[in-house]
Parts: structure tokens; sequence; C-alpha cells
């Protein structure tokens, strides 16, 4: 029989195995528990990491796809962007689409290169100027090596192509390979197909030829004096606005007594006249001449014949028709060589703007036209405003204003737009500007100036891509073809088809030999004028006092004789002559722009 003491012990001993089994069962619950918890972590750290895998993994395959689409989008020759490139390459290629679109033309256009962003070219967007609006003239600026002349080379190319005359001032003689077809090469080949211009091939282009006056190598190319008019005159001769208004108060009587002056010396009779004491009394009521001015102006035209100036001044004089031909569909171009006027370049210029003055008042009216009569372009535009006086810079603006609907365009080509006067430069609606250099504080005004006068563009930071165009490159805005102004383009100009060298002083002499115009213009014709008639009226006037009547005394000692010049303003033949001169040289001459002669 159990004691009480056994069972309390066996009840103690059951209840602690009790407790151990309770505490086991506890710990193995409580382990159950951290493992599922475990587990249920496990699971969505896992799920967290394949769904991060997942979206890595579409991500890797988007770039893949934009990298293999930029890689198919990029010219020839460009390395492999990386992936994480695609997004700016996208970025520039939207921006080039979206500035061609601004150069998309429906009627015919001049084309002069590609867009250029973020350092790319982009083949298919193209910069071009509408043929409409060349008649709303035009700037190429750049400093020197920068490619301006070859971007005149192309433009007029493409005009002569599209039938188009043009008349261009080839200052330095490096224009003449226009007649001659270029010289191919795979550089060359691979510029034209990244400017727009896959079918290039080699061509030349009708010229002509001229030179100003009898020395140069060229066709020689005169205008009488009365045909140049005193504003235009003075220029060349660099008179002051004193003595050009002295020199429009002779050519004024000159031209009321109908009195045409052909040449320099005509000039210097009436001038000599015009300031002795027989003069005087012709000048009633218009002013006077004083000795001092005219001596100046006298020994001005003195440097000028000495410059070789009076082998320009003369006849057969330039008929603007022949300026404006065409040969086989292609427009004739020609070129204005320097020759011995290499001295005065002024007046190269100067004789220039003549021409366009006649065609001016010439040509008649045609209004908006889907391409232009006749393109003028001026080489080393500073030329002509150095120096210049204010009349001569109204009658600028005043032809550059009008003459586009006489269907004519004029472009200036220059290094910097402030070469050209305010006035001028807001007429013109092309804009081609090469790359400037900004290495002097008068520099960098310069720059600054010429920014301001573009487009806004929040594609390019202009003062510093105007500072780093290649040669060859250039900012352009042009007028569209509604004559609003296109975005500004950072272009990669075409190359020429023709030669981009000169043909040498023999190849340009036997062209000119060779033309139809050499035999128009080849000889001097010296007619009869005012100088001449008036020597001879002298000379018959001498013979007669030289011849004493019968019956009369011996004569008197003769008085010292008169020098030639003192004979011709002193004679009274003279002063009957020129008193009559409207009857004999016609109407009076009216007078045009830059008071040239009217035709």
């Amino acid at each position: 029989m159990t004691t009480p003491q056994e069972k309390a012990a066996a009840a103690r001993k059951a209840a602690e195995e009790a407790a151990r089994i309770a505490a086991e069962a506890a710990a193995a619950a409580e382990a159950a528990e951290r493992e599922a918890a475990d587990q249920e972590a496990a699971d969505k750290l896992a799920a967290q990491t394949k769904a991060e895998a997942e979206s890595k993994a579409a991500a890797a395959d988007s770039a893949a796809k934009a990298a293999a689409q930029a890689e198919d989008a990029a010219p020839a020759g460009k390395a492999d962007a990386p992936a994480g490139k695609a997004a700016p390459a996208d970025k520039d290629e939207a921006a080039a689409q979206e500035i061609a679109a601004g150069y998309a033309m429906e009627g015919l256009a001049l084309e002069l290169g590609t867009v250029i962003t973020g350092g790319t070219v982009h083949p298919d967007a193209r910069v071009r100027i509408p043929m409409k609006t060349m008649n709303r003239h035009g700037l190429v600026a750049g400093a020197t090596g920068t490619g301006k002349t070859k971007t005149v080379q192309g433009i007029a190319e493409q005009l002569s192509a599209a039938g188009v005359p043009v008349v261009l001032a080839d200052i330095k003689g490096d224009l003449s390979g226009l007649a001659q077809p270029g010289q191919s090469n795979d550089k060359l080949l691979a510029r034209a197909q990244e400017t727009g211009d896959p079918d290039w091939k080699p061509q030349g282009f009708p010229c002509e030829f001229v030179s100003l006056g009898t020395e140069g190598i060229g066709i020689p190319i005169r205008a009488t004096i009365t045909s140049f008019g005193p504003i235009l005159l003075s220029k060349a001769l660099g008179l002051n606005e004193t003595q050009e208004s002295t020199l429009g108060l002779i050519f004024h009587w000159a031209d009321q007594n109908g009195l045409a002056l052909l040449d320099l010396k005509d000039l210097r009779a009436v001038i000599q006249y015009l300031t002795s004491p027989e003069g005087k009394e012709d000048l009633k009521g218009i002013g006077g001449v004083s000795a001092q001015t005219a001596g100046v102006i006298l020994r001005a035209l003195v440097n000028l014949e000495a410059d070789g100036g009076d082998t320009f001044f003369g006849e057969p004089e330039l008929d603007p028709a022949d300026l404006m031909r065409t040969a086989g569909g292609m427009g004739v171009i020609t070129l204005f060589e320097l020759g011995a006027q290499a001295a005065r370049p002024q007046m190269f210029s100067t004789f220039l703007m003549w021409v366009l003055a006649d065609l001016f008042q010439t040509l008649p009216e045609v209004g908006d036209m889907d391409k232009p009569k006749l393109v003028f372009i001026f080489d080393e535009a500073h030329l002509l405003f150095n120096g210049a006086s204010k009349a001569f810079l109204n009658q600028v603006e005043q032809t550059v204003k009008l003459i586009r609907s006489k269907g004519v365009g004029v472009f200036f080509c220059t290094q910097l737009p402030t070469d050209i006067p305010n006035a001028v430069l807001s007429q013109l609606g092309a804009r081609i500007q090469h790359a400037l250099r900004a290495f002097t504080p008068e520099d960098q005004a310069a720059l600054s100036k010429t920014v301001r006068t573009y487009p806004k563009t929040a594609t390019y930071d202009l003062e510093k891509a105007l500072t780093s165009l290649g040669i060859g490159e250039a900012v352009v805005t042009v007028l569209s073809e509604k004559g609003a102004p296109t975005p500004v383009a950072w272009a990669r100009m075409q190359p020429p088809r023709s030669l981009m060298d000169t043909i040498g002083d023999d190849g340009i002499r036997s062209r000119a030999q060779q033309s139809s115009l050499y035999g128009k213009y080849g000889t001097t014709i010296d007619a009869e004028s005012a100088y001449e008639i008036l020597t001879e009226k002298i000379q018959a006037a001498a013979q007669q006092s030289d011849q004493p009547a019968k019956g009369s005394r011996a004569p008197k000692p003769a008085p010292q004789e008169d020098s030639m010049a003192e004979k011709i303003v002193n004679n009274p033949a003279f002063k009957n002559f020129l008193r009559s001169a409207a009857t004999v040289a016609g109407r009076e001459i009216s007078r045009s722009i830059f008071g040239t002669r009217k035709r």
C-alpha cells in the first residue's frame, strides 16, 4: 500500500514531467512559428527579387532596342553610342527635323546644305533659300578662310543652272573656276553626300570675263563720264561732301546745256571754262565754283588718270542687256575681274554700283516672280561703304530697297555684318554667316551685335556657335516663301560643282577674246566730243587772227602766247560753242538714281 508521501512524490514527478513536455511543446510551437515567419519573409523576398529582375530585364531590352534604332539612324562612320546616350541623340534628331521643317519649300529652291545639331550632320534635314525670295537680297559674311568664296560659288552655280544670270565681282580672282568642271575625289563625294547632294558631279557654267578699262585681262568695259554721274564719280575720286556738291553743280550746268561728257578730258575742259572769268556769267542763278575746289577736283582727275582711270571712261559704253543673257537654258555668269584696278579697289566697287544703278533705271517693274531676273553679288562689300558720303549711302539704300521690284537680287559678301550700314543691312532677307573671330574687344563687340540680329533659338548658343563654326559651315536664316524668317540653322554647306581654283590669267584672257562680246567692246571709240570740237574751233580762230587785214599798219608786238588751256577757256569760240551746246548735242540730259544719266 502506497503511502501518502509516495503518492505526493509520484504526483510531483508527474507534474514535473508534464511541465517538461509542455515546455518542449511550447518551444516546438515557437520554433514552428519562427520557421513559418522566416519562410513567409523568404517567399516575399524571392517574389520581390523576381519582380526586380523582370523589371531590369525589360529595361535592358528597351535600351537595347533604342540603341539599335540610334545605330540605324546614325551617319556612316560615326561610332556606336552607348545605350545611355540614346535619349540625347533622339533630342538632336528631333531638333534638326524641326529646323528643317522651316526650310521646306513648295517651289524652286536653292540648296545650301544640311543641319548640324549636337555636333552631328543630318543629311535629310535640308537648308534652302526659296528662289522667289532671292530678290529680297542677302548677306554672306565671315572671317578670311572660313568658306565665303565657296558659298558664293555654289550660289552662283545653282542660279545659273536655274536660268538666272549672275553678275559677280571677282575681287581676288578666286572665282574664275566657275567656267570649268571641278575635280572629283572621295572626300568631296563624302561631303556632297552628307550635305544633301548625293548626285554631285563636276560641271562648268557659262561665264563672261570682263575688266574695267583696256588694261585688264578680260573684255574691256567702259562708262561715259556723263552716264557715271557726280555722286559715283565723287566716291571714286575720294572727294568730300563740299567737293561733291561742287562737282554736282558742274554736271548740272553741262546737263542743262545738253553737253555730254564722254571722257576725262571733256570734264577737265568744262571745269577750266567754268572757273574762268567768261564762265562765271553762265553760272548766274545756280551758284559758283571756287578756283580752290575746282583745283582739288582737277588734281583728283589727274591722279585717277595716272592710275589708269582714263581707260574705262569712254565709249563704247556697257549695255545692261549684255549682263542678262542665257546660254543653253543656263544663266550666264559675268565675272568682273579687278585686273589693273588693284590700286583702286574702291573705284572697282563704285563702278559695279554704277552697273546696278544703270540696271535699276533701265529695267521694267515686274513685281514678285518665281525666280529673279538677275542676281548681283558684291564681293568685299566693305570697299563700297568705306569713306562714303551721306548722299552715296542714301542712294545705295534706295537702290537696294527699290530694285527688288525690278526682279533683281543683291547679295553683299564681306567679313563682318557691321561693315554694312544698318539702313542697308535691314533690307537683306537672307543671312549666311560663316565663322567670326573674336580676338579683340572690337571683334567681341561685333560678335555681340551679330548675335542680336538673328531670331531667337533654343537649339544653339549663337555667341559660342559663331566662333566654333568649321570651314564650310555657317549659321543661316532666310526668308521663307511666305516672307517670314526661317529658324536659325547651323548648316554644313554643299561643295561647288565647278573648279574650286582659278583657271589662270591665260585661261581668262583666252576665253574673253573668244567671246562674242569682245567684238562689241574690244576696241575703244574716240568719238568727236566737246574737247575735239573745241580744239578745232580754237585752231581755226587762231589761224584767222594770224592773217592781218590789207592796208593795215604793222601789227603790234604779240603778247606772250597763252597756253592751250588758256586759249580754250578765253577764246570767244569756246563760249559761243558752250552756249549753243544744247543745239549741237541735243536736249537737256536728265538724271536718275546716283545722279546717273537716264537712258
